[in-house]
């Protein structure tokens, strides 16, 4: 499902500020691969879907029964981890599953740096 050797960035570069502000304008979904025991250590981005890599492929492959109904392959998805290899790995996927725009946008601690609100999960 995933290569771990492929190190092509996934997704045109989208700066932390517009991605903040695309998803508070709801032009894009934000979704954390980051599993349940970080997201109850440090929280997760405000407005983030918690979907861990282990349920991933099925939440997020637009042919499957389970896909999350907010999804859309014609709408920006920008992706996060604790910092951007799972969240790489996971934008790949989706760019083969055919979403059309797909961003890594590395670390959670890139989000706050840049303004973004961080909320318990």
């Amino acid at each position: 499902m995933f290569n771990l050797f492929n190190t092509r960035p996934a997704g045109p570069q989208l700066s932390m500020t517009d991605a903040i502000q695309q998803v508070a304008d709801g032009e894009m979904i934000l979704i954390d691969v980051r599993d349940g025991n970080e997201l109850a250590q440090t929280g997760k981005a405000e407005g983030a879907i918690p979907l861990p890599l282990m349920t991933f492929q099925m939440k997020t492959d637009p042919r499957s029964p389970e896909v999350l109904p907010e999804l859309d392959v014609n709408k920006p998805v920008g992706i996060y981890c604790a910092t951007g290899a799972r969240s790489q790995m996971a934008a790949q996927a989706m760019q083969q599953m055919g979403y059309k725009t797909v961003h890594n946008l590395g670390g959670l601690m890139n989000w706050a740096n840049a303004g973004g609100k961080i909320v318990r999960a």
